[in-house]
């Protein structure tokens, strides 16, 4: 079957193959898009300490660093074992009673927390520049 037979059997003009093309090819436009808003760098981001809502440290979070541990006590013995690896961080280790902040794991994002409630511990995750690259997303 010949091309112009079948076009003429089909109803098609001879834009109409333009136009699909054209269609087909902007499908993907949304990858293109949205790989490059993907691919630019993340915002630096610092980790806060606070113990019952006072800042006691903070940790910069810069990817490739090294990894290394911080141990906080609190005046009655209680501890926290603080591990920041490269742009995350989690505790590795607590006396508390329920471990709830141990099984939280790595926290990396922009506004992500990880919390002990028996020690009054808190750490949050934030961009020092103010921005909010790295918003999560419900």
């Amino acid at each position: 079957m010949k091309v112009k037979e079948f076009i003429r059997r089909a109803h098609l003009k001879p834009w109409d193959g333009v136009i699909i093309l054209v269609l087909i090819l902007s499908s993907f436009l949304p990858i293109l898009i949205f790989g490059q808003s993907q691919s630019t760098p993340t915002a630096a981001k610092q980790a806060v300490l606070r113990v019952d809502g006072k800042e006691i440290k903070e940790f910069d979070l810069i990817e490739g660093q090294d990894s290394y541990t911080y141990r906080y006590e609190d005046p009655d013995g209680d501890y926290n074992l603080i591990e920041i690896a490269g742009d995350r961080i989690r505790i590795k280790e607590a006396d508390c009673g329920d471990q709830i902040c141990v099984r939280r794991g790595w926290a990396s994002k922009n506004g992500e927390t990880i919390v002990c409630l028996p020690h009054k511990l808190v750490i949050e995750v934030r961009a020092t520049d103010g921005s909010e690259t790295d918003d999560l997303i419900y």
